[in-house]
């Protein structure tokens, strides 16, 4: 069996990796890539989050330039979502899906807008596990002789600074006013002397920014963040954060046996505002005859926690799994995500998680588990 060092031999490393082997942050193996689970640990750095400013190193995330005079009507057909309602410097958060309505991957194409020859720009961020599969599921569905696509996942650095205080500690650093930058806003920026992609976007529920730069500029932000009061966060802060929110994490929550109808993101399909797409006809059909199964938010009786792949009952019967399930740091009580069929799905609805072969009480309750009253609107 290897050890962890010849392990670690075989991970990725993103240009952060040695300042952050220099805080002495714990690592983990994730998609490919040796990243820290955790800095001054996991509920410290949640806490900085959700009261004051936490950042993460996320360059381990797939990074996609894209530009072709029909680049938004090529990319109309791979995602459910009506991308011509994008103005420039307006994102949508997304999926890819194959022919059964699966989805391939949760993405977020940031329009960049149209230049005056009709040439259109844009970003996609897709997850780090995933990126090798979206990159090829892309080419071969788009028009390559039309669509210039580049991968820019390991040349980059990108950074998000998240927390209530996080737009005011960044702006420090920042040349252009970000105050006018909506939720899911996005645009071409100057830190630190140098030119940088800026996104109000983010993955933890709380208002923030996501920070493409290159390496050398990434290294020095990330430090003087840091002496800014910005607390450094994992992966493992990055989960109860996202979960707390009720933000699907790919590969647990949703995956390609999945469709985003059952995985309550409804809100992605606009069936009525746009033309064929992959995996609209399944769409459509449950869409029409309603789906069999919804992905639940559950809240946990006690301190019990329904882990992933804890069995879930009603009436003694097996219903399900738990996706994703943690103690909440800002709640105080266990919440888990879990698919089940829909006729139990409905809000304050009473099911059971086997835990250890015992059965623990748990409900059924509105998404998300926790709202941040410091983000901005759309």
């Amino acid at each position: 069996m290897a050890n962890k060092e010849e392990i670690a031999l075989n991970l990725a490393r993103t240009p952060l990796f040695t300042v952050v082997q220099e805080l002495k942050a714990r690592l983990t193996s994730f998609g490919g890539w040796e990243m820290p689970v955790q800095f001054s640990g996991i509920g410290k750095e949640h806490e900085a989050v959700r009261t004051n400013a936490g950042m993460f190193d996320i360059s381990h995330m797939g990074k996609f330039t894209l530009q072709g005079k029909n680049l938004v009507a090529q990319l109309q057909r791979l995602v459910p979502s009506d991308l011509s309602r994008l103005q420039a410097n307006q994102a949508q958060y997304s999926v890819l899906l194959n022919s059964e309505g699966g989805i391939i991957d949760d993405i977020i194409f940031y329009y960049q807008g149209e230049d005056n020859t009709g040439l259109q720009k844009g970003f996609i961020i897709v997850n780090a596990a995933t990126t090798a599969k979206d990159k090829a599921w892309l080419l071969e569905h788009l028009d390559t002789k039309e669509i210039e696509f580049q991968d820019l996942s390991t040349e980059k650095v990108l950074l998000a600074i998240q927390g209530p205080l996080a737009t005011e500690i960044l702006q420090k650093f920042v040349e252009e006013d970000l105050t006018p930058v909506k939720a899911y806003g996005h645009l071409d920026a100057t830190v630190l002397g140098q030119p940088a992609f800026l996104a109000r976007t983010g993955y933890t529920g709380e208002d923030g920014f996501e920070v493409m730069v290159e390496p050398s500029v990434g290294i020095e932000l990330w430090q003087k963040l840091i002496e800014a009061g910005v607390v450094p966060c994992g992966l493992g802060a990055r989960d109860t954060l996202r979960l707390e929110a009720a933000m699907a994490l790919y590969g647990q929550d949703i995956d390609d046996t999945t469709t985003p109808l059952e995985a309550g993101l409804g809100w992605l399909v606009h069936l009525d505002s746009k033309g064929d797409f992959i995996g609209r006809k399944v769409l459509e059909q449950q869409k029409a005859n309603g789906v069999q199964r919804k992905l639940v938010r559950l809240q946990m009786q006690g301190r019990n926690i329904a882990r992933h792949g804890y069995p879930i009952l009603s009436a003694g019967e097996k219903v399900g799994e738990i996706t994703s399930g943690t103690l909440s740091p800002t709640l105080g009580y266990p919440v888990a995500l879990a698919y089940v069929p829909t006729e139990l799905a409905k809000v304050d609805n009473q099911l059971e998680i086997e835990i250890r072969g015992k059965t623990y009480p748990a409900t059924v309750v509105k998404r998300p588990f926790y709202k941040s009253t410091s983000r901005v609107s759309k």
